[in-house]
């Protein structure tokens, strides 16, 4: 008995050093990050810098540590999405980083986490995971920024930002319906790198690189192993060109890739290009730089962006842990700086396919001045099936959202239909019938109320009048132009076609 309950009490003096270690960090205040304004090229070559040896953190340094209350205190932590967890990481991981570089959107590219041996330093991996990357043969490859590295829960594999991001042996399994390009994006591109599919407008991919990969990625045929930081500058001139001689193209949306990976100086020649265009009315940046590589959002960048108003953007978030104070403060500038942000969320299995995460999510964006502008059915790319939902789930969380939440909180849901079909919207039946002169209508509760549709059922009654009166009219012809055959001499025969 003494034995056991020395165990007892030793577990419990080093699961309170652990969380000793914990509470220190979430009272550490995060400095501003630096204004970096750096830009970066070739850097699909580049990995984990060769010095960057992480030691494993305090937590598992022995195992008797790892036990429930400690992970839910990790849990815990995680669930804050407070910046001084991502410190944590930082210190046990890259000790030598300093404060400075760990805030420097160049130095997250550059160490950015693009192999097995490296994650699984930072994550106890799960059987599937590290089979998932040692006998990788996908075309999509590990990449994951050291920022959202530490966001990510090291003894939970089941948790939905890391499912997002680490490597599954599901993807590698193909089911029928399933393609490298369902949206049939290649079909209509006039040139390299543009996609017109939308008669006023275009996708203008400028890049094929991405600071983190999410696993359900549309675009995995040119990102990854086949993409690049940045494509030629000649093949941007051919795109321009097709929209400068293409009048009825009125909006640009620049994607990729992620474009905010590329340097300032890119972005901006980019969209001093376009704004030269006269018949281009708006444009659009496509990224999800604000949730995976926050401090790329700097105050040079902002000021760059405003030049080139009306500037718009969509910024794609998956769950309500993505949102953290780094996330806010680039969400801030970037309003700040008068662009108008909308969200896109792909509706994931475990991952946000419940209404309570997405009423966290959706109710957080609008607290970071982000518009909840899409959730979309996960496309259904090669190796997808274990992220896809039915389409009934996305249904029950707009019915769920709508009524019971600000209107301004409740995204259009859509299905980016198969060969080119284009975004559809789904909504739930609220239109329960009619009875005679009003519609009857099923709100948020489930409650059926009755509108008085007496114009609708005015012009319906007009209808069905005009098209009796049709029908008589055709069959007093018919029985006319029966008799005028029947009784009509030959030679009358051309009269009386005509007069018919």
């Amino acid at each position: 008995t003494r034995t056991r309950n020395h165990g007892y009490w030793r577990n419990k003096m080093k699961t309170h050093i652990c969380k000793e270690i914990v509470t220190a960090a979430i009272s550490e205040k995060d400095a501003e990050p630096p204004e970096t304004n750096a830009g970066l090229s070739g850097l699909s070559g580049i990995e984990t810098s060769p010095s960057f040896t992480p030691t494993p953190t305090m937590i598992f340094d022995s195992p008797e540590i790892i036990n429930d209350e400690t992970s839910r205190a990790i849990t815990q932590v995680g669930a804050t999405r407070d910046s001084s967890w991502n410190s944590v990481f930082r210190k046990q991981f890259f000790p030598t980083a300093r404060h400075s570089e760990w805030h420097d959107w160049c130095w997250q590219l550059q160490h950015r986490i693009t192999n097995g041996e490296t994650l699984s330093r930072m994550l106890d991996l799960s059987e599937n995971e590290r089979l998932a990357i040692e006998g990788w043969g996908a075309a999509l490859p590990l990449n994951i920024t050291p920022y959202y590295a530490g966001l990510l829960n090291p003894l939970d594999p089941v948790q939905p930002l890391r499912r997002s991001v680490v490597p599954d042996r599901a993807e590698l399994t193909s089911v029928p319906g399933e393609t490298d390009d369902p949206l049939g994006e290649d079909a209509y591109s006039p040139v390299p790198g543009l996609v017109h599919r939308y008669p006023d407008r275009v996708l203008f991919l400028a890049t094929g690189f991405c600071a983190t990969y999410c696993r359900y990625c549309t675009r995995s045929r040119i990102v990854g192993n086949c993409g690049k930081p940045g494509y030629e500058k000649a093949q941007w001139e051919r795109a321009i060109a097709y929209i400068e001689t293409t009048p009825t193209v009125r909006d640009v949306l620049i994607s990729g890739g992620d474009p905010l990976t590329l340097s300032d100086d890119k972005i901006e020649w980019l969209l001093s290009r376009l704004r030269r265009i006269p018949h281009l009315d708006f444009i659009r940046i496509g990224t999800k730089t604000p949730a995976v590589l926050p401090q790329r959002i700097t105050p040079a960048l902002t000021r760059m962006l405003k030049r080139y108003h009306p500037l718009w953007m969509s910024l794609h978030f998956t769950h309500p842990s993505e949102l953290t104070p780094e996330t806010r403060r680039a969400c801030e500038r970037l309003a700040n700086a008068g662009i108008p942000l909308g969200s896109q969320t792909v509706l994931l299995s475990g991952i946000n396919d419940n209404i309570q995460t997405m009423k966290q999510l959706m109710q957080g964006l609008l607290r970071m001045r982000v518009k909840p502008y899409y959730i979309y059915q996960c496309d259904p790319i090669s190796g997808s099936s274990h992220f896809r939902t039915p389409v009934s789930k996305g249904l029950e969380i707009i019915q769920g959202l709508r009524g019971f939440t600000s209107g301004y909180a409740v995204p259009h849901y859509v299905i980016d239909a198969p060969g080119s079909g284009g975004k559809i919207p789904l909504l739930p039946d609220y239109v329960a019938g009619r009875d005679d002169n009003f519609l009857l209508l099923r709100n948020y509760e489930g409650k059926i109320y009755r509108y008085p549709d007496t114009i609708a059922a005015a012009m319906i009654e007009t209808k069905n009048k005009d098209t009796k009166q049709i029908s008589e009219l055709k069959r007093n012809t018919a029985t006319k132009s029966g008799f005028l055959r029947k009784y009509a001499l030959p030679s009358d025969l051309q009269n009386v076609e005509k007069i018919i």
